[in-house]
């Protein structure tokens, strides 16, 4: 995985931050199309007590890169988005489950707890191209496939959900 310093000092930085009681400011509103809603136990929110997302404001998160080959295609690509740890410091998640659900309606429930350090992101960006939606996009939960054996598995494939459009988070 490819992550900056200053990526893995932010990540601990708002952990620690909100474990301590530290408050995220609010969420600024979207100025064009969401392109994702977390709702449920969230307590940075922007819209009808949800955090709601457009491109840009996921852009305005901190960067992490993976670089990573997958089940999905030959080869490897480099990954951009935002760290799992980031996201949900960030929109104050409270709950230990994340049922995230694609653009087709697939669901698939994804434990807090995969949220970890040189761990999965939340990728709006392939290669350095915003991902279409006939492309897996516009975004896809991947984890560093490559960086940790544990990743190579039925179960953390089945958590890379594409075309992610709602995350509902609970206990």
């Amino acid at each position: 995985m490819k992550m900056t310093t200053a990526n893995v000092t932010f990540s601990v930085g708002l952990w620690i931050g909100l474990a301590f009681g530290a408050m995220a400011e609010k969420l600024p509103v979207p100025n064009t199309n969401p392109i994702l809603t977390v709702s449920g136990a969230v307590s940075n929110t922007n819209v009808k007590n949800n955090s709601v997302f457009d491109y840009e404001l996921l852009r305005s998160l901190p960067v992490t890169s993976i670089e990573t080959g997958s089940i999905w295609y030959d080869g490897t690509a480099i990954f951009e988005g935002v760290s799992l740890v980031d996201f949900l410091a960030e929109i104050g998640a409270e709950g230990s489950v994340l049922e995230v659900t694609a653009l087709n309606e697939y669901t698939i429930e994804i434990p807090v707890s995969d949220a970890v350090i040189d761990g999965p992101i939340l990728a709006y960006l392939m290669n350095g191209e915003q991902m279409p939606v006939r492309g897996k996009g516009p975004l896809w939960i991947i984890y560093p496939y490559d960086q940790n054996i544990r990743y190579r598995s039925e179960v953390y494939y089945a958590r890379s959900i594409w075309q992610v459009s709602r995350i509902n988070i609970r206990d």
